[in-house]
């Protein structure tokens, strides 16, 4: 196949609407289920690569959300805590400490639940049952993978009443080193981002603190990895084998660093008690048990708690979360890891970063205010890597 018509663009207006090979060959995909749009692809070949980068760099397998061309997390597969798994609504599943890349799909799916509603989905492995079966459950578009076993196929064709957008991706399939975009009728052209992302880019430690474990590399690897394919600005807060916090496509550092910390505290405050045992009617969903979620940690559209309202959805009142109990929760998370597209102009980041327990920071340097940032790392004993290389994407 060398082209695939497409329904509309990006807005129903915005038609005909197609992909294809400008040159020789075939597309390097196979649409095995549904009828994938044109966000769908960007999403779909966004988060391939960075699943596919994933693998190589860390040899584990790797999976992804993405919504709107940006990942909400990508994570390896590490299996999870029994606090972890309550959290992200796989405490049921049978058979998930045996799959790897089903650990890895719970990860990243389960960080941000809110925003991955309606996600992308991309795995760097060939697609097993168990993972088809987390990914059933879920309000989701459609999934890429290199492959699928008969019975993931088949678990993954009942979804959508067989609609569901499936995409098998050829492996071999390696893209032209020149890329080209249009814009208002311009074409744009430059090489691709192939820069390849290790330890070795992480040897640079500019503070005090020189000691980087090998659990920390691994997140950091994680972290920049995930930012090279989010909308720029952009910060990635990351521990324990995925991202838990992705601030993306803000113009100020700041913003990108506040939204991926606030973030990182949610992922951070599911796993405490009181919220994972927080008491819900059986008539709620997935998605709706989420915003009840976020309602109660962070206290924003309406009181979950209130009288009138949390007989909605609680079988009973549960006691509200304080802000005293947050700050102790969160001043107990340590080791986390950070990673900035671009370099921090500015201390504030350092401070805000410290607020979510990290310790680990890699960003590419070169700040006029280099020394005002290092400075703040080390009055908290955060050691930071100088990786000399910008992320931007676009």
């Amino acid at each position: 196949m060398k082209e695939f018509e497409l329904k509309y663009g990006c807005n129903p207006n915005q038609k005909p609407a197609k992909i294809f090979m400008a040159g020789e060959g075939e597309l390097p995909v196979h649409i095995l289920s549904g009828r994938p749009g044109y966000i769908n692809f960007l999403d779909a070949l966004n988060s391939w690569q960075l699943v596919k980068e994933l693998k190589a760099a860390l040899n584990m397998p790797a999976a992804a959300s993405f919504k709107h061309v940006s990942p909400t997390s990508a994570a390896v597969g590490i299996p999870l805590s029994a606090e972890l798994k309550k959290a992200v609504f796989e405490d049921d599943i049978e058979g998930l400490d045996d799959s790897p890349l089903a650990c890895a799909y719970a990860r990243a799916r389960g960080t941000d639940r809110l925003c991955s509603f309606g996600d992308w989905a991309a795995l760097s492995d060939i697609c097993d049952a168990t993972t088809a079966k987390m990914i059933k459950r879920e309000v989701s578009d459609g999934v890429i993978a290199p492959g699928y076993t008969e019975e993931a196929l088949a678990i993954l064709k009942t979804k959508r009443n067989g609609n569901y957008n499936i995409v098998q991706i050829d492996t071999d399939y390696v893209p032209a080193p020149v890329e080209h975009k249009d814009v208002y009728g311009i074409t744009f052209e430059q090489g691709r981002n192939n820069f390849e992302i290790n330890a070795a880019l992480l040897s640079n430690i500019v503070t005090e603190k020189k000691d980087m474990p090998e659990s920390a590399v691994r997140d950091l690897i994680i972290s920049l990895i995930t930012l090279k394919y989010t909308q720029s600005n952009s910060v990635c807060f990351a521990t324990d084998g995925q991202a838990i916090g992705v601030g993306a496509g803000q113009q100020s550092r700041i913003h990108c660093t506040r939204l991926a910390g606030s973030k990182a505290d949610t992922w951070f405050l599911r796993q405490y008690e009181k919220v994972l045992e927080l008491p819900f009617r059986e008539d709620l969903g997935r998605p709706g048990r989420d915003n009840v979620i976020d309602g109660y940690i962070n206290q924003n559209e309406e009181d979950v708690c209130a009288d009138g309202i949390w007989q909605k959805y609680f079988t009973r009142r549960p006691e509200p979360l304080t802000a005293e109990e947050k700050a102790a929760f969160l001043a107990s998370r340590d080791g986390t890891a950070l990673g900035s597209d671009a370099f921090f102009p500015f201390a504030d980041n350092i401070e805000r970063a410290h607020k979510s327990g990290v310790k680990y920071i890699a960003e590419p340097g070169g700040s006029i205010r280099d020394d005002a940032v290092i400075d703040c790392c080390n009055k908290y004993g955060i050691a930071m890597a100088f990786t000399g290389m910008r992320l931007f994407h676009h």
